[in-house]
């Protein structure tokens, strides 16, 4: 089975994607901050991480290069409720980016071809 860590300060949502990536046959971990989270690439089996931008303490921006550091093939998806950050050159080594909707279809998209590459 493959595992998902998704990374997001927002309860509402980690809710929702836990829920719905499970229904798709994934194992969902979750983080409620990037710290967390970095902690998590270092000692979990991931096989891709959806990551929130917007966060207290450390952003996604900040967490991304460090959890390329730690696995550098580990795909990240940037999931963000902001437009702006994807001109960003900060968001160019993330393997995708999604602007968050209430509809997954795209991020479930991304999810599948990015995990079984």
């Amino acid at each position: 089975m493959k595992t998902i860590l998704v990374v997001d300060d927002d309860e509402s949502i980690r809710t929702l994607l836990q829920e719905e990536l499970e229904e798709e046959g994934y194992k969902v971990l979750i983080a409620t901050n990037a710290r967390d989270a970095l902690k998590m690439v270092e000692t979990e089996a991931l096989d891709l991480v959806i990551l929130d931008i917007r966060m207290p303490g450390m952003d996604g921006l900040e967490a991304l290069p460090r959890i390329l550091g730690l696995k550098e093939s580990l795909p990240v998806i940037l999931n963000t409720a902001y437009t702006q950050y994807q001109e960003s050159f900060m968001s160019w080594a993330a393997d995708a980016y999604v602007v968050k909707s209430s509809d997954l279809t795209e991020l479930k998209a991304k999810v599948k071809k990015l995990i079984n590459r």
